[in-house]
């Protein structure tokens, strides 16, 4: 039997922690337990999200096959989650392959580092 692990953290590598921290604090509302130049953390007393600092880090284009992971989060109302997120420094990248003629499943988006993450409708 393999030994199971329980996740502890997060690290996303980006060129300024506090910032990306500080969005992602606003985006889940864990709390920011961390903040320098080098290194910055959010968490919620379980799990934690840690953000690295790499200078030369260059974001990925969307869509392409660069992307090497992406959050999805679930909100109450996506519009209204885009708007805010966007408003917070987020960007909606034209490829939109969650929103149909049918409606929208989810909405892609990237942090201000360029990070993609998914705003995902809570289920009915």
């Amino acid at each position: 039997m393999t030994t199971k692990a329980s996740l502890l953290a997060f690290t996303i590598d980006c060129s300024d922690p506090k910032a990306l921290a500080g969005f992602y604090h606003q985006v889940t509302g864990m709390e920011i337990t961390y903040a320098e130049d080098e290194y910055a953390a959010i968490g919620d007393g379980t799990v934690s999200i840690y953000f690295g600092r790499v200078p030369d880090r260059k974001p990925v284009t969307w869509p392409s096959p660069d992307k090497q992971f992406h959050f999805d989060f679930r909100v109450p109302d996506v519009e209204r989650a885009v708007e805010e997120y966007v408003a917070l420094g987020a960007t909606k990248p034209d490829f939109q392959p969650g929103v149909t003629e049918e409606g929208t499943r989810w909405v892609v988006l990237q942090d201000p580092q360029g990070h993609l993450f998914c705003v995902c409708p809570e289920p009915a």
